[in-house]
This record gives C-alpha cells, sequence and structure tokens, in this order.
C-alpha cells in the first residue's frame, strides 16, 4: 500500500498525437533525436503525472512512425482533473485520456484519440516503488551476513556501501562484495559513480562562459571549482606560462621536423627537462608549477610542431603565431593554426567543450595508468609524461578518432548515396564480416569497455557537431553519421546477440569528436594531439595525486606459462 506509484506506456499509433507532443518540448517526436531530454511533469495534475520519450524508435521492430512514451504518477490513489478517478482504478484507455488532457488535446477529441491513436498499458511497479521509500540501516540484509561463509544474498535488495540500487549496475555490485568477501580477497569495490561532478552537469554550467577548459584544469588540480577572482587569477597564470622558452621554436621543433606531432610533443615534453634548473624535484608544489606549465604550452607546441611539419614536407608557407595571454586554451589553438587568426564565437565555444570531455576520464584508461605507473618509480615530472604521450599515441587509445575519419572516408567512396540506409546497413554488415574497410571486423567509435548505455561525453559532442554542422554547411556529413550510429548499434547488436553476449552497445565520444574537429578545419595529424592538449589536465592530477599518496611502486604479477628447461651445451641443439 505505502508504495504508491503507477507505470504506464503509451503507444502512439498514428500521427495524430504528435504535434501536441512536439508543442510541449519543441522537438519532432519521431526525427530520431532527443525528445524530451528528461521528465516532463504536469505540475497541475491530481496524479502528479509525469512523461518521458526517449530516442525513437526505441526497438528493432516499432513502425517508424509511431512512438513510445512512459509515464508515471505518484498519487494514484486520489482523483485525475480530467477522468476524476482515482489512477490506480483506471484502465489504460482512462489514463491516456488524462495524459491528453494535460497535453493540451481539446475535450471533444479525447476519447477519440485514446481510443483509436494510442494503445495504452498500465503496471503497478511496488518493487521498483520500494527503492524510493524512506529507509533504515537493517531493513535489508547484508550482501554477506555476518558468520556467513559460504553464502551471500545478490541483487537489488542487499545492503550495499552507499546504497542506490536502481541500476543495474549496483545491483551487479552486490556479486563483487560476495566474492571480494567470501574469498578474502583484498580489494575495493570499485564505485559506480566515482566522481564529484556529472560531466553533463559541468559542461550544461560552462554555458555562457569561454573558459570551461580552464575551470575544468582547475577542478581537477585543486578539487573544486574556482571562485571568480580564483578564476581570473589563474587564467593570469596560465597566460604567463604559454609562451616557449625563448629560440625553442627555432632550436627545437623547427630544427627537425617530425611528421607525427604526437612525436612532436614528446620531444618538446623532454627537451623541456634541460631548460628548468631543478627538473628532478618531486615536492608538489614543484610538480604542480611544472604541470601548469605544461598545460599551458602544449597548444603552442602542438601548432608550431604543425607549421613546421607543413613547411618542410609540403612546402607550405611558414607563418608563426604567438599565444595571446587573454585568449582562452581553445582561442589560443585556433588562432595559432589559422593564418588570419580568425573564429567563431562557437567554434571556441564547441572546442573548449572537446577539451572539457577529454580532460579527465579516471585513472584505468591506458596513458592516465602510465602516469601512475611511471609516477611510481620517483622520476620526474618530464619523463612521467612523455611516457603518458607515448601510451596516448598508440591507435588503439588516442589514435581511435583518427580510425573512425577514416572508415567514414571509406564509407563515402563505397556508398553512392548517403541517404540510402540499405546500402549503409550493407556496408557496415561487411564491416563487421572483416570484408570492409581494415578488415578488422570493427565498426570504430562503437563500444566502449566501461559504458554500454551511453557514454555521456558522446551525448554532450553529439548535441554540439549538429549544432556546428548547421553553421559550418556540414548537415549531410552529422546526418550521415547519426544514421551510421543508429544501423551500426543495431547490427552490433544483433552480432553480440548471437554469440551469446548481451551487453548493450553504445556510441563513444571519438565518434564524434573527428567530425568536430574535422568542420572546425583541425589537421587530421592533429587529432591525437588535441586528445593530449586535454588528457595533460587530467595526467597531472594523477600524477600529483600519486606523489601524495607516496604508495609503494606499480609492479605487475606475472607468471610464467611456459615449459621449464635446463641448458643443453652447443653441440647438443
Amino acid at each position: 500500500e505505502e508504495c504508491n506509484w503507477m507505470g504506464v506506456t503509451v503507444n502512439t499509433l498514428d500521427e495524430k498525437i504528435l504535434p501536441y507532443i512536439k508543442n510541449i518540448c519543441q522537438r519532432d517526436p519521431l526525427s530520431g533525436k532527443v525528445v524530451t531530454g528528461g521528465i516532463v511533469t504536469a505540475r497541475d495534475s491530481g496524479w502528479l503525472l509525469s512523461w518521458t520519450i526517449n530516442r525513437q524508435p526505441q526497438f528493432h521492430s516499432q513502425p517508424k512512425d509511431q512512438c513510445l512514451v512512459w509515464l508515471y504518477g505518484l498519487f494514484t490513489d486520489r482523483p485525475g482533473d480530467y477522468v476524476r478517478k482515482n489512477m490506480r482504478d483506471c484502465t489504460g484507455r482512462e489514463i491516456c485520456m488524462e495524459w491528453l488532457y494535460h497535453l493540451g488535446v481539446p475535450v471533444d477529441q479525447i476519447e477519440e484519440l485514446a481510443t483509436n491513436s494510442a494503445r495504452t498499458i498500465p503496471v503497478m511497479m511496488p518493487f521498483a516503488s520500494a527503492y524510493f521509500m524512506p529507509r533504515v540501516a537493517g531493513d535489508r540484509p547484508d550482501v554477506v551476513p555476518e558468520g556467513a561463509v559460504n553464502f551471500a544474498f545478490l541483487g537489488n535488495f542487499a545492503e550495499v556501501p552507499r546504497d542506490t540500487v536502481f541500476t543495474t549496475e549496483y545491483s551487479m555490485r552486490t556479486a563483487m562484495v560476495a566474492v571480494y568477501t567470501l574469498m578474502n580477497v583484498d580489494r575495493g569495490v570499485p564505485e559506480v559513480w566515482g566522481s564529484i561532478y556529472d560531466i553533463r552537469d559541468l559542461v550544461e554550467g560552462f554555458h555562457g562562459s569561454k573558459h570551461g577548459f580552464e575551470e575544468t584544469i582547475f577542478l581537477l588540480l585543486f578539487g573544486e571549482l574556482p571562485t571568480e577572482s580564483e578564476l581570473k587569477d589563474f587564467l593570469n597564470v596560465m597566460g604567463q606560462l604559454r609562451p616557449l622558452p625563448e629560440n625553442f621554436n627555432r632550436d627545437v621543433i623547427m630544427k627537425k621536423p617530425s611528421r607525427n606531432m604526437m612525436n612532436v610533443l614528446e620531444k618538446c615534453v623532454l627537451t623541456l627537462y634541460s631548460y628548468e634548473d631543478e627538473p628532478d624535484r618531486i615536492d608538489v608544489r614543484h610538480v604542480l608549477e611544472q604541470s601548469l606549465s605544461l598545460i599551458a604550452r602544449f597548444p603552442v607546441i602542438a601548432a608550431y610542431g604543425y607549421q613546421s611539419y607543413r613547411h618542410t614536407f609540403f612546402d607550405s608557407s611558414l607563418i608563426i603565431h604567438r599565444p595571446k595571454a587573454e585568449l582562452s586554451t581553445a582561442e589560443n589553438v585556433l588562432r595559432l593554426l589559422r593564418i588570419d587568426t580568425q573564429y567563431t564565437e562557437l567554434e571556441a565555444k564547441v572546442l573548449d567543450i572537446c577539451l572539457v570531455l577529454h580532460a579527465e576520464h579516471g585513472g584505468g584508461n591506458n596513458s592516465t595508468f602510465t602516469t601512475h605507473v611511471i609516477s611510481t618509480t620517483g622520476t620526474d615530472t618530464y619523463s612521467t609524461v612523455a611516457g603518458s604521450l607515448g601510451s596516448l599515441k598508440g591507435p588503439r587509445h588516442g589514435g581511435a578518432n583518427l580510425k573512425v575519419q577514416q572508415m567514414f572516408a571509406d564509407l563515402k567512396r563505397c556508398v553512392d548515396d548517403w541517404k540510402n540506409e540499405d546500402e549503409i546497413r550493407r556496408y557496415l554488415a561487411s564491416v563487421l564480416k572483416k570484408e570492409a574497410f581494415d578488415h578488422s571486423g570493427l565498426i570504430y567509435g562503437l563500444g566502449h569497455a566501461v559504458y554500454s548505455i551511453s557514454d555521456p561525453r558522446a551525448e554532450i559532442l553529439r548535441g554540439y557537431a549538429e549544432k556546428l554542422s548547421q553553421e559550418k554547411g556540414y548537415e549531410q556529413d552529422f546526418e550521415l553519421y547519426h544514421t551510421v550510429e543508429r544501423i551500426g548499434i543495431e547490427l552490433l547488436t544483433e552480432q553480440r546477440r548471437k554469440q551469446g553476449n548481451p551487453k548493450p552497445v553504445c556510441v563513444n565520444v571519438d565518434f564524434y569528436s573527428g567530425l568536430v574537429y574535422t568542420m572546425l578545419g583541425i589537421p587530421i595529424e592533429l587529432f591525437t594531439p588535441m586528445f593530449a592538449i586535454g588528457r595533460i589536465a587530467g595526467w597531472s592530477a594523477h600524477r600529483i595525486e600519486e606523489l601524495v599518496n607516496n604508495g609503494k611502486i606499480i609492479r605487475p604479477a606475472y607468471k610464467y606459462v611456459g615449459e621449464t628447461r635446463t641448458y643443453r651445451p652447443m653441440e647438443d641443439r
């Protein structure tokens, strides 16, 4: 009785209800894009009726002209405003009528639309409701009860630390808790949400600011978002640190240009060691100063390295602009790369968001883990960062967006009509069969080691990519990417299903980042360095963390699995 919550699924059967939905959310429900973008609540509803529509279609077999709506009421024991009955006593049709009333459908059309233009199925959800009921410690059993040696409770209704079991991820943690506890494994169960801020909240908060990346750097290094005065001082420090040492461009970057810009960054970072009086100091204050200097200079090194590369190997005019202290990192990148130094406000904003999204992704990714491993040896900052750059340079880590761009270039050569979904489906199917592109069997940009339902970074970047495509005239390219995302996920999900792997598939941040960089006019040679320009902030934070903790050297255990042999004299070999 206390679990007083009711869920309802509405399946629209024709186009008659859709205009009323569009009038509220200002988006076409059948566009294949975000519809409500969250929960819509009828605040004057007696049931406190709320509804949401995810990206359509939600199911492979769903007709393209139909829309699925999930709605719920929190007060099912109160009369509706139109139906005048308690929600729990209503049929699906009557609940749909109440919803249509709050959508603004004319009263004389409500009954007809609820009857012939929608199929509505209600269900009481006591177990789901129980997640939101007031709780006290002890009203659920511990995963491993006290004294148990071979028994554990698994699933949503066992007690776990920082209990939030509405998600599948937290439910799965009970199995990890059980195994680690019963087997005496000295290992912490990883948190599902292991950060202070949701990246989506940060990006939304940076709306209207051109210094989102600088705020992110400050947050990573100091643990708090800056105040207005702190940000002003921080920007001043970054501006002072950005120029390279005198004649560094001539003596180091231009003297022996490289064809690989990641190599340029590595070489320059190691050379900067020689420009410092005490490069081997690893006290936190000094490492912080070194880190800020590298974060500020990475964009300049990358831009100058590219200009020298173009001049040396392609006989392009050598044009070198100086960075401006008053500009953001994103603005300086665009200014340094462009002959006329000009850029639009949207271009700078999109690049700023790209840097924010790439700044940090936990300590488990390859390059950041490299930072931790090298830092535990006690070596200097420059050697550590050079090692992290070497990791990021690899095509299986930082070069993923290059593969996405190359795959799309191949697709455009093979598919004549970008709007022909059958052609696109055939191409992607051949990629999965290792018959097309690089014969790896991979649709690059789909799937992630951590994310399965969605990659929030990709969701954010998709939205900015769409806006930028409208400004830059890349609408057809964006629609192609969106179509490949949808069809690719369908094909990859089906392939996994046949292989007995039910894990969902989502697009990752690399899928759209290459398109964004292309629209910004950033050359493909700088795609991975752009990743590094953002990620150096995260590496620096993780290095400082490792030094503060002063832990043991990281040395993974290896077990020899080959055969044991004895020495044989030369004449017996």
